[in-house]
């Protein structure tokens, strides 16, 4: 009997039955994370467009991001989004933003956790003279609302 077939075979159901992923990345490919990666393209996009409305689109009731810092006075909320953002987008010109999604954790409790590299251009006449630039890694968690992604912080 001759048991290479039998191997071949074997590996071409296994091989089959492995995690598929997002093409040019080891993101997962489900329904989920692909909800989730056009949350982050929407949210991409409205910086570039300067449109709070849409930002305040994607976040949660239960919103909140301390900026970064230990100072209350700078935090954002999903109540305070709609004086903050546009006051900020009103002194910037030509942001551009690269996202590069490193990493996309489904929680089994509804959220999740996005890893990305952020490569950032923008330009404040008002405040500087040079035009600015900013990268890093960042995180940003999510939470699954009545079947739609939200922003819970890191923005």
């Amino acid at each position: 009997m001759n048991v290479r077939p039998l191997l071949v075979s074997a590996l071409l159901v296994l091989s089959a039955c492995g995690p598929h992923f997002i093409p040019g990345t080891q993101i997962a490919d489900t329904r989920d994370t692909r909800a989730i990666l056009e949350v982050m393209e929407r949210f991409r996009s409205a910086i570039e467009a300067r449109d709070a409305k849409a930002i305040e689109g994607l976040v949660s009731k239960s919103f909140r991001d301390n900026s970064g810092t230990e100072d209350p006075q700078d935090d954002l909320t999903a109540g305070n989004l709609a004086q903050v953002l546009p006051e900020m987008f009103s002194r910037l010109e030509n942001p551009r933003v690269d996202m590069d999604i490193r990493r996309v954790d489904v929680k089994p409790d509804g959220a999740a956790v996005v890893i990305y590299y952020w490569n950032s251009s923008w330009r404040a006449p008002s405040l500087l003279d040079k035009p600015q630039r900013d990268s890093e890694l960042e995180q940003m968690v999510l939470q699954k609302e009545d079947g739609t992604w939200r922003i819970v912080s890191g923005i």
